[in-house]
């Protein structure tokens, strides 16, 4: 197929502006997601009765819905984005109220909506709408000083924090005030209103600490782990000296059959004892470059919405990558966050799609904006 800039479709468009770099390289993050499941799930897929691929099979399903949405989104306007981000947001958080009256509890926790055999997570779509929308709104506030933008944020940014807090999501929660925290500097906002807003942060993972057990013991046995002490993280740990710089080899792992969360949360513990070291340096080197192409772009952006955007969406990806490494690795407690593109889960893959597709769309080439 050839394309002409004479031509003035939507697909022209976006075949002569998008950014092919930061789409390769997230396309890569896919296709190694395919194979580490292939590594991790069969092994706990049998524990849990089913057939060894079932796990394997449903993430390959949705890393393509997921492929789709991503590229399908890049293609809208900044104006497009913005819209999208409004009804996404308005359903997640329409949903995330009746997941605190009705939803399904899943140990200790109401997060999933169920229907029809399938369950979704609606936190995970609100995130992206979410950062958009702020990232809008804040910039409004800046430029245009009269409009009530930047209370409309303030009011937002709470009602999603209390609703994810309600579920319990303590780490979610940390995940969207911290990209908030970030735009809200990034913004221009005085930065005297941002330590006051990590203040309330702080007290309020503090009376979270106090008000939910699951928390409490979390970072309690984080900071004072028992001798001998073989919690999923502990085993994780363990992993990353078993399979030294090299790896054992694919399929020689044995973490895989011990760990309940080994193809979700702890999917790079599996990469650790499979492939080594070296191969969760790539890995991280990759999401690090992903997050970077996009930071690049932003930092050419004229337009402060547009480019507030691309911040929170890149952090958003970049930190809950960060955080799932660092559990693993033992520098921060279980938060029960999955890896992108690489952990199993549907809900986590669209969204990651999603959040990915809408950075692409506003970090295309546009001549004047």
């Amino acid at each position: 197929m050839r394309f002409s800039r004479a031509d003035k479709s939507r697909l022209t468009e976006w075949w002569f502006t998008a950014d092919f770099v930061a789409l390769t390289a997230i396309l890569m993050l896919v296709g190694i997601g395919l194979v580490l499941s292939l590594a991790a799930s069969p092994s706990v897929a049998l524990r849990a009765g089913l057939t060894a691929y079932h796990f394997v099979s449903h993430h390959a399903v949705y890393a393509g819905v997921g492929v789709v949405i991503l590229i399908s989104v890049s293609l809208l306007t900044p104006r497009g984005v913005r819209r999208l981000s409004l009804a996404i947001l308005a359903a997640s958080l329409a949903g995330l109220v009746y997941v605190h009256l009705y939803g399904v509890e899943i140990n200790g926790a109401r997060r999933w909506l169920s229907f029809a055999g399938y369950s979704l997570q609606p936190s995970e779509f609100a995130k992206p709408a979410f950062a958009v929308v702020s990232a809008w709104l804040l910039a409004e506030a800046r430029d245009r000083p009269g409009m009530p933008a930047l209370p409309i944020a303030i009011v937002l940014v709470i009602a999603l924090a209390g609703l994810l807090v309600s579920q319990p999501d303590v780490g979610q929660t940390l995940l969207v005030l911290s990209v908030w925290t970030v735009l809200f500097v990034a913004s221009g906002q005085p930065l005297q209103r941002a330590l006051a807003i990590a203040a309330v942060s702080a007290a309020g993972l503090f009376g979270a600490y106090h008000a939910f057990s699951h928390v409490s013991f979390r970072i309690d046995r984080f900071f004072n782990p028992l001798p001998g002490d073989l919690s999923q993280v502990d085993r994780a740990m363990q992993s990353f000296a078993q399979g030294g710089f090299l790896g054992r080899g694919p399929g020689e792992g044995v973490i895989k059959t011990v760990l309940p969360d080994a193809h979700t949360d702890f999917i790079f513990a599996v990469v650790a004892e499979e492939y080594g070291i070296l191969a969760c340096l790539g890995l991280l080197l990759l999401f690090a470059f992903i997050v970077f192409r996009l930071m690049l772009r932003a930092a050419q952006e004229p337009d402060a919405a547009i480019r507030l955007g691309v911040v929170g969406l890149a952090l958003l990806f970049g930190l809950q990558a960060l955080i799932n490494m660092g559990v693993n690795v033992g520098l921060l407690p279980a938060k029960g966050m999955t890896l992108p593109f690489i952990s199993a889960g549907g809900s986590s893959m669209l969204a990651i799609s999603l959040t990915l597709g809408m950075a692409l769309a506003l970090a295309r080439r546009r001549p004047g904006g």
